[in-house]
């Protein structure tokens, strides 16, 4: 079994239709191993898109993250990251509102920031963003603790 980070973006939180249905949507998919609301803070923001900076939407995501509260899960299943980077689809919403149209970035991703949803997108990735958003989490433990939310 496989885990990994989903982040569900400020906009999404606001939208209570939205949110229910991306929530629906992961239970159907996925073992929910934690959840909780997270304020991301802009420290928070640059920590965990140090990768990206110096390129020229940075700043712009960085300061979307931090604009309201976002849901952070941790994810679990067979092939997990690619699961939900496919359930997730293209990072681009115009991309994705034309190659997959069902996505959950097609159905509510406002723009390339505003794209609904974060994903990791390695293992490596997953483990160092799952220890920035939940400190507390323990790997190893992760057979035995299931909560669904």
């Amino acid at each position: 079994m496989e885990i990994t980070l989903a982040v569900i973006k400020p906009h999404v939180l606001r939208n209570t239709y939205a949110f229910q249905q991306v929530k629906q949507l992961i239970k159907q998919n996925f073992n929910v191993l934690q959840a909780k609301e997270v304020r991301i803070t802009k420290e928070l923001s640059e920590q965990f898109y140090a990768e990206h900076q110096g390129k020229f939407f940075y700043h712009r995501l960085t300061s979307f993250m931090n604009s309201g509260p976002c849901y952070a899960l941790i994810l679990q299943s067979e092939a997990c990251i690619q699961k939900w980077r496919s359930l997730m689809g293209p990072t681009k919403v115009f991309r994705a509102v034309y190659s997959e149209p069902q996505c959950i970035r097609a159905l509510y991703g406002l723009s390339d920031t505003r794209n609904a949803c974060h994903g990791s997108d390695s293992e490596a990735s997953a483990l160092r963003e799952i220890a920035i958003l939940f400190p507390e989490f323990q790997v190893k433990s992760t057979a035995k603790t299931q909560v669904k939310q």
